[in-house]
């Protein structure tokens, strides 16, 4: 059985968590993956979480099943070797700066001048025109702060709240995913290379699109007040052991009987304030108080309990913990079983896309910094004479 993207070769020159959580998904589904990195390391190796851990797990999610070429690009001789291997591959990514790429000799036009068909894909903090097309960006601030999101998501009143780290990058990898494999797919059919272009900020309005199109018609939007929610079956409730429901009723009117049958409240269903979704609205503020009552009167287990036998939509908000031990992420393989040469065997987080014919695969580990630049200068035709001298004179690692 094959990888269903075995075949493909990626050169990965990004760091940081967009462009190789991206390479890492390509990975996953079969592409031999090549990390370019400078001779000291991707940036993001040296980035370890505070943790007693061996291991920078943030890295290694990102990076497996990789190989790692170490080189000095800024040298005659380090970008031969790049220009070697770009001809032997489909696909080149990077989120390094463009004036950076340019300066490098490995911009988009440098590359596909060595190899037509190459599909070079360029992510950017904010666009490659405008005011800010040279302007730095990470996720937190490109996709997060300036798209209006962190705002919303805020309560009313409240400190705008913060992001998990590398959220918005995650999301940005997969629109570059999706961008590759369209490009691949014009390749095949008409033989010619694509320049595609991303940005942190353009995935960022687009993954608040419904919004941002409400705002552009006019209508105003403002951070979320539970008090106040025009639906009241789409609010988070706080349980007697302290934890919270999330209900996600979104066609309340349907729900609504079932609803007050599980809260054991049938004075509800038929009550003149709440009788469908346009008077429940106007009374939100007192329904927001009589179902914070009745949820406190139970724990989250009670209530998820009930609100299952009833057929309401709802959410436990869970801790990371309760994720990692779900039945039901288990049952769909969220997580994989691999070996770690320094932890020995350990779970990661799957990527999301099940193909059931040619299943997505863990075959190793994050790669060592330079790992197997050995290994691709020998398939380029070096011999060992040519890689000492190389080494000997910094080029490789």
């Amino acid at each position: 059985m094959t990888d269903i993207l075995e075949g493909i070769r990626v050169i990965d020159m990004g760091h940081f968590v967009a462009v190789p959580s991206g390479a890492a998904v390509l990975a996953d589904w079969g592409a031999e993956v090549l990390k370019i990195e400078p001779l000291t390391g991707e940036p993001q190796r040296g980035i370890m979480a505070l943790s007693p851990s061996p291991v920078n797990w943030r890295f290694e999610v990102h990076n497996r099943n990789k190989k790692s070429l170490a080189l000095d690009l800024k040298t005659e001789k380090g970008r031969d070797i790049l220009y070697a291997v770009v001809k032997a591959s489909d696909v080149f990514m990077s989120n390094y700066e463009l004036a950076a790429l340019q300066r490098l000799g490995v911009d988009y036009p440098a590359l596909s001048g060595i190899n037509p068909r190459l599909v070079y894909a360029l992510l950017t903090g904010y666009g490659t025109e405008g005011p800010d097309k040279d302007r730095r960006g990470f996720d937190m601030a490109a996709a997060w702060a300036s798209t209006g999101m962190q705002y919303l998501l805020g309560e009313s009143g409240s400190i705008p709240p913060t992001q998990r780290g590398g959220v918005m990058d995650r999301t940005v990898g997969f629109h570059m995913v999706a961008g590759i494999l369209a490009a691949l797919l014009h390749r095949e059919r008409t033989g010619q290379g694509q320049l595609l272009e991303l940005s942190l900020y353009h995935s960022g309005v687009w993954t608040l699109a419904a919004d941002l199109q409400v705002a552009m018609a006019g209508l105003p939007l403002a951070p979320y007040d539970r008090a106040r929610a025009l639906n009241p079956l789409v609010g988070k409730y706080c349980t007697s052991d302290g934890r919270w429901i999330q209900l996600a009723m979104l066609q309340s009117d349907l729900s609504w009987h079932d609803f007050c049958q599980a809260l054991e409240r049938p004075d509800l269903e038929n009550d003149p304030r709440f009788i469908d979704m346009v008077v429940r609205a106007q009374h939100c503020e007192e329904l927001v108080s009589i179902l914070d009552d009745v949820f406190a009167r139970r724990s989250v287990d009670q209530w998820e309990t009930t609100l299952r036998e009833h057929n309401c939509i709802y959410g436990r908000v869970r801790t990371p913990d309760e994720v990692l031990a779900d039945p039901q992420a288990l049952a769909n393989n969220f997580f994989a079983e691999i070996e770690h040469p320094v932890v020995g065997r350990t779970r990661m987080v799957t990527t999301p896309v099940r193909f059931r014919q040619n299943p997505a695969s863990l075959r190793h580990t994050a790669p060592e910094t330079g790992q197997h630049t050995e290994d691709v200068l020998l398939e380029l035709g070096y011999d060992w004479n040519d890689i000492t001298r190389l080494k000997d004179e910094g080029i490789i690692l």
